[in-house]
């Protein structure tokens, strides 16, 4: 993007000249005939007008902006909303402070688009970054005269999903860079260290245990396969990374993820408390069930859940209560549909929904604690046990030998 001056002719055939904003002199002359001009000469911006900024993120250098730059934008313009101060200037001042390249240009063309007559939630919905939940949420805001407040809960929503994300994923992260390296560890010893006991016991021309030879023909194994099976890992790990990007994948994955022990429990129940909070935020705005119920079902990361909670938006479209699908889901927890069923009865639905959530996201802080706290030793025992016993297998004909000299 830089600035072009034109000159040429106006509407009306008179003499006109100007500055307008454009990636290429190909774009200009579109801009300008979309306005009814005509340019007669067009002069590309000069090396000192360079936007920097927008080259960046064209070249896709620019840091994309994440829910944490997102929630911290969304607390600030639901303050200055708040306050009074009228939405043009929030945006101005949001873009002054903007840090994130990619953010400050999307509230510019914000700016740009509301100044131009669209509301803000049409405005944002044209932007990468804003999610449909987000922008429905603004758009109702907008409607009933509340965008500080729905701002304010829409801040406090994407905080407490990224919080419950991170349990997830550290739960997942640091057993699996424990057994990582501890592979690691025990492939170079079988690999480097076991070849050099191998000579000193074939010296003593004693018959080698079972278990030391067990050893032996492993660490063989290892050296000569290493090199050949290290790329048909790198291809099989492709392949099934490839396959469970695809719809079907995603489900057959997501449903051996939700049945492992703990870190099952850790899956469901977040996933869960992202669902009762993003439906109890919907609803709590205004917006309809059904509507509320398919922005659910885009928020969801786990493809077993989502396709649940799609077959319960179903029902509900054929005028079944929420709480009668959601009771026969095997996973859902019979005390979370009875209290549905309570705010649906007392038309408190999104308040219940709330204390669902917080359930929830309780358990999940239970179970990554007691997780933590019981992988930790078990992976190191398991790769100890490991370790022990290779170097067991390695000094056991040695003190067989010396036992048998004396």
């Amino acid at each position: 993007m830089g600035k072009w001056r034109w000159e040429g002719l106006d509407k009306n055939g008179k003499k006109a000249a100007g500055v307008l904003d454009a990636s290429s002199e190909k774009e200009a002359r579109k801009l300008l005939r979309a306005q009814g001009l005509r340019a007669k000469t067009l002069t590309p911006p000069s090396f000192l007008e360079f936007d920097i900024t927008e080259w960046m993120i064209e070249k896709g250098l620019a840091k994309p902006f994440g829910p944490k730059e997102l929630c911290s934008f969304t607390k600030q313009l639901s303050i200055m909303v708040g306050a009074g101060i009228p939405i043009m200037q929030c945006l101005e001042i949001q873009y002054k402070a903007e840090s994130n390249l990619v953010l400050k240009r999307a509230v510019k063309e914000i700016h740009r688009e509301v100044g131009e007559g669209k509301s803000i939630a049409e405005a944002m919905s044209g932007q990468n970054g804003f999610s449909r939940l987000y922008c429905n949420l603004v758009k109702a805001g907008e409607a009933g005269g509340i965008l500080d407040g729905i701002l304010q809960k829409l801040a406090i929503h994407m905080d407490r999903q990224e919080k419950t994300k991170s349990q997830i994923k550290s739960a997942m992260t640091y057993p699996a860079i424990v057994t990582i390296v501890g592979i690691g560890v025990i492939w170079a010893m079988m690999v480097f260290v076991v070849p050099q006991f191998v000579g000193m016991l074939l010296d003593t021309g004693q018959e080698v245990p079972g278990v030391t030879q067990f050893v032996i023909d492993t660490s063989d194994f290892l050296g000569e396969y290493s090199l050949t099976a290290l790329p048909i890992l790198f291809v099989l790990f492709f392949l099934l990374n490839a396959y469970i990007k695809t719809p079907s994948g995603k489900v057959v994955f997501d449903n051996i993820m939700m049945r492992l022990p703990l870190l099952g429990g850790i899956i469901i129940k977040g996933n869960l408390a992202t669902f009762s909070r993003t439906l109890a935020t919907m609803l709590g705005a205004g917006v309809s069930l059904i509507d509320s119920l398919e922005i659910c079902i885009e928020t969801i990361d786990n493809g077993v859940i989502a396709r649940d909670i799609t077959d319960v938006k179903k029902k509900v479209v054929e005028g079944k209560t929420l709480t009668e699908p959601l009771a026969k889901i095997e996973y859902f927890p019979e005390m979370v549909s009875q209290m549905v069923r309570v705010g649906e009865q007392t038309g408190n639905i999104d308040q219940m929904l709330e204390k669902v959530a917080d359930v929830f996201e309780e358990e999940v802080n239970a179970l990554v604690e007691g997780m933590t706290k019981l992988i930790e030793p078990l992976i190191i025992v398991v790769l100890g046990g490991i370790i022990a016993t290779i170097l067991v297998a390695m000094y056991l004909p040695m003190f067989m030998s010396a036992g048998g000299a004396e």
